[in-house]
């Protein structure tokens, strides 16, 4: 479990390519200060068990469900990645409740930069529409965001210098893909409301 507050812009440093999965090494020293083998840490959004890990960087398996789902299929050497180590009892809850198990692919369709903050619009998967609302949470690229726009098939974003200086989402242009991860309490919403219908 996480919260979708980035401890820290880690780098991919190593990418082996397996027969229907692969394993990443990642640079990010915060995340691997306190690490242990078989830990969770968010990369971009998604849950990885950590493997392996020096002082430095970590060792992550991924299998070909989560590259089916993820922007971790196109993943390149040098690339940056959000992470977020999980969470803890003591741990402050700055964002909301974010499993690390992604939804869906989004789309950076526009960016419109104002003197203090920017405004970024997502195309979200039709499925996933029905799960956001104005003003609710919504996680991308790992990142716990408050949505304040809603169009038939897109987001809105409002962007504080903080998160374009220290997340990806600063430097996503038009065209990139992103991961989706909605607000897990809807869906245990509609799944209890389907129960009743039974």
């Amino acid at each position: 479990m996480f919260t979708g507050i980035v401890e820290e812009l880690g780098r991919v440093k190593a990418i082996e390519l397996q027969a229907d999965a692969l394993r990443l090494t990642i640079e990010g020293p915060l995340v691997v200060s306190d690490a242990n083998r078989g830990d969770s840490i968010a990369v971009c959004g998604t849950c990885l068990t950590v493997v392996e890990h020096d002082a430095t960087s970590f060792t992550a398996d991924v299998m070909q469900e989560t590259l089916n789902l993820t922007s971790l299929a196109g993943i390149k050497v040098g690339d940056p990645v959000n992470l977020e180590r999980a969470m803890t009892a003591a741990t402050r809850f700055g964002g909301h409740v974010v499993q690390g198990h992604v939804d869906g692919l989004g789309e950076i369709i526009s960016r419109t930069p104002s003197e203090n903050w920017e405004l970024v619009q997502v195309r979200i998967p039709k499925e996933l529409m029905k799960y956001i609302v104005l003003k609710g949470s919504i996680t991308i690229d790992g990142v716990s965001l408050t949505v304040n726009q809603v169009g038939e098939d897109f987001i809105g974003l409002s962007l504080i210098p903080e998160t374009l200086a220290l997340t990806t989402l600063g430097s996503k242009q038009p065209g990139d893909k992103v991961n989706v991860e909605a607000d897990v309490m809807a869906k245990h919403i509609e799944r209890l409301l389907e129960a009743r219908n039974i």
